[in-house]
């Protein structure tokens, strides 16, 4: 089961987005990640396996802002990779996602959008997500 927390405050967001995570190992994950805002940019870091990984990740790679949101990924579509973990970021990389569960009309949806010109440009990755 997924598990999705956000932080919004005055302080870097990281360190509540990872404790949250860790308070949601109990319900099983395959990857993890997180998504931050610093001065209007969005920046993700994501890793497959455990969030002990994510945090490494991040001790590398810090990625600064007080505004966040972190998932917890058990794969439903797709392998359980650092690619297909979550958030997800739009193509213009102005929004993040993250959601639970199965978008059950992913394939109309993915007709529709391909219908209106939109490009999936990474076919390797679980595509529902990438349709919100």
């Amino acid at each position: 089961m997924c598990g999705i927390i956000g932080y919004i405050g005055a302080k870097e967001a990281t360190p509540f987005l990872l404790e949250g995570l860790r308070r949601m190992e109990y319900r099983g994950y395959d990857s993890a990640g997180v998504a931050l805002v610093n001065d209007g940019a969005l920046t993700t870091r994501r890793a497959a396996g455990k969030i002990a990984r994510l945090e490494g990740t991040l001790t590398a790679e810090p990625a600064p802002g007080a505004c966040g949101v972190g998932h917890t990924r058990w794969a439903t579509h797709g392998p359980p990779t650092e690619r297909n973990a979550h958030p997800h970021l739009s193509a213009d990389g102005t929004v993040a996602v993250v959601h639970n569960g199965i978008i059950e009309n992913a394939n109309a949806l993915r007709s529709l959008l391909q219908g209106k010109g939109y490009e999936f440009r990474d076919r390797q990755i679980a595509f529902d997500s990438k349709l919100v």
